[in-house]
């Protein structure tokens, strides 16, 4: 039973107060956006006929989320993170913006303050039996194909029981481990010498998968790495890539996937002259391509708050 009393003066009164919409102090955006976004709360309220235990049920799950630190593992699980991504994505697709590796989401374990290396950073500071060695590297250029100098390759992604260095609840890694930054020369080329990773899941007992289990839904991701890679005169990339092969690719909790993001894998040998845990090993050459700036500005830069840690 619907009791559609969102129409009415009181209930919009209450609106215009809670918000101060109309009032001359306060952040005239922050108030737009609280005013909208408790709008259509108050209005599914009505609509779905929420009862008050369960608008309690959900006060409570957003002080959980708040203490397991989770708010945004919850955006890319429910799909926010890759809305911005779509929505990025629509702009450039308007403005004749192409040509570039596409983006996808930065997802919650970044952390700022890698040492930075020129040309190759071997970033497997621990050891890790189960897992074989990797060498990522490739070259970053302009939609043109020409070589970006100096262009900045941050890379990060887990170890081989799913956990990254800095949040790591074993506390096995160190910090910066599987964590490392390359900046290119002339030739625009960067490596990698890692360790191959594996996919992750949520926290079992933690808030996010607390809500996928109400969905039904499972909070796995397939095997990827991350990447930002900036340079002069450019647009700053976030994007990851998926391990080829693994059968969570087109199945990733966070909908990070995107078809030109799934490098092959190949199989090498030489891993001894590198100064690999083995001869044999597995590459993956992975190209970016970034985009120029617009009009002199980077429209893709996302401010949020990121982990940092001095290396």
């Amino acid at each position: 039973m619907s009791l559609n009393v969102f129409n009415g003066k009181e209930t919009q009164d209450l609106l215009a107060a809670a918000t101060n919409i109309a009032g001359s102090e306060g952040n005239p955006r922050f108030k737009q956006i609280l005013n909208r976004l408790l709008s259509d709360l108050f209005k599914a309220i009505d609509d779905l006929d929420i009862t008050p235990d369960e608008v309690w049920a959900g006060v409570n799950y957003l002080n959980q989320l708040g203490r397991d630190g989770e708010a945004a593992l919850l955006a890319a699980g429910l799909g926010l993170e890759k809305y911005l991504d779509i929505r990025m994505d629509h702009e450039d697709a308007l403005a004749g913006l192409d040509g570039g590796t596409p983006r996808t989401i930065e997802g919650p374990l970044y952390v700022a303050g890698a040492p930075v290396r020129e040309g190759v950073s071997r970033i497997d500071v621990n050891p890790d039996p189960d897992a074989g060695p990797l060498v990522i590297r490739g070259k970053v250029t302009d939609t043109n194909g020409a070589p970006l100098a100096n262009a900045l390759v941050e890379c990060w992604h887990a170890n081989s029981k799913g956990f990254y260095s800095h949040f790591d609840p074993t506390g096995a890694q160190t910090e910066f481990n599987l964590r490392g930054a390359v900046k290119t020369g002339a030739d625009g080329e960067y490596a990698f010498l890692t360790l191959m990773p594996v996919g992750y899941g949520c926290p079992p007992q933690g808030a996010t998968q607390q809500l996928l289990d109400a969905l039904g839904r499972h909070g796995n991701r397939p095997a990827h790495v991350h990447f930002f890679v900036s340079a002069d005169g450019h647009r700053k990339l976030t994007t990851q890539f998926n391990i080829e092969g693994d059968p969570l690719i087109w199945d990733d909790f966070a909908y990070a996937t995107r078809e030109a993001l799934i490098p092959k894998v190949v199989e090498k040998t030489g891993g001894d002259a590198l100064g690999l845990k083995s001869d044999a090993y597995k590459e993956i050459v992975f190209d970016v391509v970034l985009t120029g700036q617009v009009e002199g500005k980077d429209n893709q830069i996302v401010h949020r708050l990121r982990a940092s840690a001095q290396a």
